[in-house]
C-alpha cells in the first residue's frame, strides 16, 4: 500500500470477490465491479454493472408463497475480453500457471491496473498489462486498455471483445432461491466493423441500458486490423479478431464503451446515443486524461491532511473510503434520480436499496459538497406522496418513510428472511423501524444549518419536515394514568429486538424506544423554530397548503414536552420499556461457543432460542443519540420533556451499552468511535481503526463481496471533519471542541460553511481556521466560550487547553 493505492501482490481466487467490490470503478451514474475481463459469475468471480437507481421487480416462489422483491439490476456486462494463442483454449488466470500478478486501485485518477504473466501451452509466457476507468467526466463511458506481449512465442492470437446480457442477479448466496433474471436483449448488432451494440431491456420496470463497444488494436502506436468475426447469440453479441504477434512486441488493445438508460434526459434513444458517444471518442489515452483531471478536482475538494506516525496506512484507507462515496454519489448525481445506497453501487446486498445510512453520510457531504446533499434529499421530496400514502394506510398522518426504499418509495424491506445458519425463513419485521422519517427530518435540518440555503427549504425541505413532524405526532398515543405520549409498536435501530419475548406474532414491536421517543420530540420541537425561519408569507402559505392549524400545533408542541423516555433504577436510558427485565446473556459461553458473535440473532435462532428474551443489541441504538446530539443539546431535549439529564451520566450510559452489544453492523464502530472520543480518546481511535478496517479487511467474514459499507465508510471520514474536531452547528454559529487522539500529530480537513470555504487546522497545541479568500459574509465561530467573527480571507487560531 501507498498512501494513494491499494495494491494486491498474487493471485488468491477465494479473495477475488472480495477485492472485486474494492476494485470497482464508478462515478455516481453507474458502476463496474473490479472483475477480470475473462470471468464469469462462479465461486470466486462475480461480474457486475449496475446503473445508479435502475431497479427492477420480480416474484418469486417460497415454501409456498408468492414473494415480490425489488432489485439493484446486474446489467450487461462490458467487460469481455478474452484471449486464445493459436492452438490453445482461451486463457483464463484459473486456468493457466500464474507466474506474477499485480493488482493496483491507483485512488489518485480512479484507474484500476492488472499486470499478469501467464505460463501456458508448451512453455509459452504471455504478459497482460491492463488498465481499466470509468469515466468521472462523461458520465456514460468506460474505457479499457490492454497491451498483451507474446514474451517468448510467436503465431496468431485470437482476441474476443463482447456484450454479455446473459447476467443474471446472483451475488448474495441469500438469495439464490429468488427469481434473479431481470433483463432481456432486444437488440443486438454491428454497428461497425470494429463496434458491437447490445439493448437490454428490464421485465417489470421496462428500463432499456444501450451499450455500444469498439474495440480496436494498435502495434507501436499504429493502428492494425485484424480478421474480424462478428458472433451473436440470444443475449450475447462479440467480435473475434485474429492479429499475428511476434515474441517480445507488444500489442495494444483499446476498448471503449459507452452506457445510455431510457431514463436519462436530452436523448431519445439509448442505442442510438451510446453508439455515437462512441463514435465521438478518441483512444484510451485521452479518455484518461480528462478523467483524471475530474478526479483531481474532486480531491481538491474532499482531500485532507492526517500525521499518525507508526500507522502509514491511516491516510490511504481514508481515502480509499472517500473514493467510494465519491463513486457512489458525484457530480453526476445530480442528474439522476436515486438515493444513497446503503452498500453502495458495487453489489447486490440488501438489494441495492435505500436505508437510514444518509444520516452518516449527508452530514460529510453538507461540509464538502452540499450540492449532492441537495439532490439526495429531493430523492425523499419525490417520494413524499408514497410515504403520505404510507401513513395513511397505517392508520396514521402526515409521511412515514420506508425502512428500505428503491424505485418509487414504497417499503420494500422483505417480508421474510433467511438465517443462513439455521437454513430457515423467519419473518422479517424491519419495517417497523419507523425512526427513519426522524432520519430524514434531520437530514433535512444539518442541510439547512451548514448552508443556510433558504431556497431550498422553501421549496422542498419545509414540506418534508412538517410532514413528518405531522406523522410522529399521529403516532403518539396519550396515556392519561402517566401524563404521558406513548409511541408503541416500533423498533429501534438495534434491529435484533422485533417484539416482546413470545409475542413477535400477535404483538410485534416495541414501546417507547428511547432513540425513536427522543427523535420524535426533536423533530416536533425543531418544526416551531422552522416556521420561525422562514419569512411570514411562506409559513402562512406552507401551513394553509398543508391544513397544519393552530390547534395541530399546540398539540405538536404539547407531544414534544411529554413524550415518555424510560429509565433503569439506576438511571440508565431503557433501550425500551421492559428492556430492563430481559435476561442477560453470557457473553462469554457464546464467545468461547461460536467465536464471531456479530450476528448473534442468527445464532440465537439457530438455537432455537430469541434475541427478543436478552439484553443484547446488534447496533448503537441509545447510543445513537449521543452520536447525533451534544450534551448541551440532549439536555435540552430532556429537559423540555420533563426529565432531568445529567451529561455526567454519558460515559455510564456508552459502558452499558457497550458491553451488549455484538457489533453486527459496520456503523457500530462509527457510533462507538465518536461516543468514546469525549472519555477516552485512545479507545475512540482503536475504534476508528476498527472502522477503518470494516471492508478492507472484511471483518464481517465476507459480506464486502456482496458491496462495501458505505455508511460505515462515510462515517470514518466524517469523523476527521465533525468529531475530532469538535465541530457542531448550533444557533447559527460554528463551534469547536477538539478531541484529538493521541496518535494523531495533526489533522487538517476542508469544509463549506454557508459561503465560506475554510481550511480547519487541529494539532494537540493549536486551532486554526483559515478561511479561503471569497465573496462570504461574516460567520460566527467559538472556542469555548470565545465567539468570533470570521471574515473571508482571514485566519483566526486558539491555544488549545491541555486534557
Amino acid at each position: 500500500m501507498s498512501g494513494w493505492s491499494l495494491v494486491y501482490e498474487g493471485y488468491d481466487p477465494a479473495a477475488e470477490r472480495h477485492r472485486e467490490a474494492l476494485c470497482t470503478l464508478g462515478n455516481g451514474y453507474f458502476a463496474t465491479r473490479g472483475a477480470a475481463t475473462d470471468s464469469v459469475a462462479g465461486p470466486h468471480h462475480y461480474p457486475g454493472t449496475y446503473f445508479a437507481g435502475l431497479y427492477n421487480r420480480l416474484v418469486s416462489e417460497i415454501s409456498g408463497e408468492h414473494i415480490e422483491n425489488e432489485d439493484l439490476v446486474n446489467w450487461t456486462n462490458w467487460l469481455v475480453l478474452r484471449i486464445r494463442p493459436e492452438g490453445e483454449d482461451w486463457l483464463s488466470v484459473d486456468d493457466a500457471e500464474v507466474l506474477d500478478y499485480r493488482q493496483e486501485l491507483r485512488l489518485r485518477d480512479g484507474v484500476l491496473h492488472r499486470e499478469i504473466r501467464l505460463g501456458h501451452g508448451d512453455g509459452r509466457i504471455t504478459r497482460w498489462r491492463e488498465r481499466r476507468l470509468v469515466a468521472m467526466h462523461n458520465a456514460h463511458l468506460a474505457a479499457l486498455s490492454v497491451e498483451i506481449t507474446p514474451e517468448n512465442w510467436s503465431g496468431t492470437l485470437t482476441i474476443c471483445s463482447a456484450l454479455d446480457g446473459s447476467v443474471q442477479n446472483t451475488g448474495v448466496d441469500r438469495y439464490k432461491n429468488l427469481a434473479s433474471h431481470h433483463t432481456r436483449c432486444v437488440a443486438r448488432r454491428k454497428v461497425s466493423e470494429d463496434t458491437i451494440q447490445l439493448v437490454a431491456r428490464t421485465t417489470q420496470s421496462r428500463t432499456e441500458v444501450g451499450q455500444t463497444a469498439r474495440t480496436q488494436v494498435f502495434r507501436d502506436g499504429k493502428r492494425i486490423f485484424p480478421d474480424t468475426r462478428t458472433e451473436e447469440r440470444d443475449d450475447w453479441i462479440g467480435q473475434e479478431l485474429d492479429v499475428a504477434v511476434e515474441a517480445g512486441t507488444p500489442i495494444r488493445v483499446e476498448k471503449i464503451v459507452g452506457l445510455f438508460t431510457s431514463r436519462d434526459r436530452g436523448m431519445t434513444d439509448p442505442g442510438f446515443s451510446s453508439a455515437r458517444s462512441v463514435e465521438r471518442t478518441g483512444r484510451f489515452d485521452t479518455v484518461l486524461g480528462t478523467h483524471a483531471r475530474s478526479w483531481q478536482t474532486l480531491w481538491e475538494e474532499f482531500d485532507f491532511e492526517l500525521e499518525t506516525p507508526g500507522n502509514s496506512d491511516t491516510a490511504l484507507k481514508v481515502r480509499m473510503h472517500v473514493f467510494h462515496l465519491l463513486q457512489t454519489v458525484s457530480p453526476h448525481t445530480l442528474a439522476t434520480d436515486a438515493g444513497v445506497p446503503a452498500r453502495g453501487w458495487h453489489g447486490e446486498a440488501y438489494r441495492g436499496h435505500i436505508f437510514w445510512d444518509e444520516i452518516f453520510i449527508l452530514p460529510l457531504l453538507n461540509l464538502r459538497m452540499p450540492l449532492l446533499t441537495k439532490t439526495l434529499l429531493r430523492y425523499r421530496y419525490r417520494r413524499l406522496r408514497e410515504a403520505r400514502h404510507a401513513a395513511r394506510e397505517a392508520g396514521f398522518k402526515g409521511a412515514m418513510f420506508p425502512w428500505q426504499s428503491g424505485s418509487d418509495g414504497r417499503e420494500e424491506s422483505q417480508r421474510i428472511h433467511l438465517n443462513p445458519r439455521s437454513g430457515r425463513w423467519t419473518p422479517d419485521l424491519t419495517y417497523l423501524q419507523r425512526h427513519v422519517s426522524a432520519n430524514v427530518a434531520y437530514c433535512v435540518w444539518k442541510y439547512f444549518q451548514v448552508t443556510g440555503n433558504p431556497e431550498f427549504m422553501t421549496m422542498y425541505g419545509a414540506e418534508l419536515f412538517l410532514e413528518i413532524a405531522r406523522f410522529w405526532a399521529s403516532l403518539a398515543e396519550y396515556n392519561e394514568a402517566e401524563d404521558r405520549y406513548e409511541i408503541r409498536g416500533v423498533m429501534g435501530p438495534d434491529e435484533f429486538h422485533t417484539a416482546y419475548p413470545g409475542q413477535e406474532e400477535s404483538s410485534p414491536g416495541l414501546n417507547n424506544n428511547a432513540y425513536t421517543n427522543v427523535m420524535a420530540a426533536w423533530v416536533l420541537a425543531r418544526a416551531f423554530e422552522l416556521l420561525e425561519r422562514l419569512s411570514p408569507h411562506r409559513a402562512q402559505e406552507i401551513t394553509r397548503r398543508l391544513r397544519i392549524t393552530d390547534e395541530e400545533l399546540a398539540l405538536w408542541d404539547t407531544i414534544s414536552r411529554r413524550l415518555k423516555i424510560v429509565f433503569h433504577e439506576d438511571g440508565i436510558i431503557s433501550q425500551f420499556e421492559g428492556y430492563e427485565d430481559l435476561e442477560e446473556l453470557d457473553w462469554d459461553a457464546y464467545r468461547d461457543s461460536y467465536g464471531d458473535i456479530q450476528r448473534l440473532d442468527r445464532i440465537l435462532e439457530s438455537e432455537g432460542k430469541s434475541p427478543n428474551n436478552f439484553k443484547l443489541s446488534k447496533q448503537a441504538d441509545v447510543l445513537m443519540l449521543f452520536y447525533l446530539f451534544s450534551a448541551e443539546e440532549l439536555t435540552n431535549i430532556f429537559e423540555r420533556l420533563g426529565y432531568a439529564f445529567d451529561p455526567e451520566t454519558i460515559p455510564n450510559n456508552v459502558q452499558y451499552y457497550v458491553q451488549r452489544t455484538s457489533d453486527g453492523s459496520t456503523l457500530s464502530h462509527i457510533v462507538r468511535c465518536w461516543v468514546e472520543a469525549r472519555s477516552d480518546r485512545e479507545g475512540s481511535w482503536k475504534y476508528f481503526l476498527n472502522a477503518l478496517g470494516a471492508d478492507i479487511d472484511d471483518i464481517q467474514g465476507g459480506t464486502t463481496a456482496e458491496g462495501i459499507h458505505l455508511g460505515a465508510m462515510a462515517g470514518t471520514v466524517d469523523i476527521l471533519h465533525r468529531c475530532y474536531t469538535g465541530f457542531e452547528t448550533r444557533g447559527d454559529a460554528l463551534h469547536f471542541a477538539p478531541t484529538l487522539p493521541r496518535d494523531v500529530r495533526k489533522l487538517s480537513v476542508t469544509i463549506r460553511y454557508r459561503q465560506q470555504r475554510i481550511v480547519v487546522a487541529i494539532d494537540h497545541k493549536t486551532l486554526s481556521l483559515q478561511s479561503m479568500p471569497g465573496q462570504g459574509a461574516p460567520i460566527t465561530v467559538c472556542y469555548g466560550d470565545d465567539v468570533r467573527s470570521l471574515h473571508s480571507g482571514e485566519q483566526i487560531s486558539w491555544p488549545i487547553a491541555e486534557r
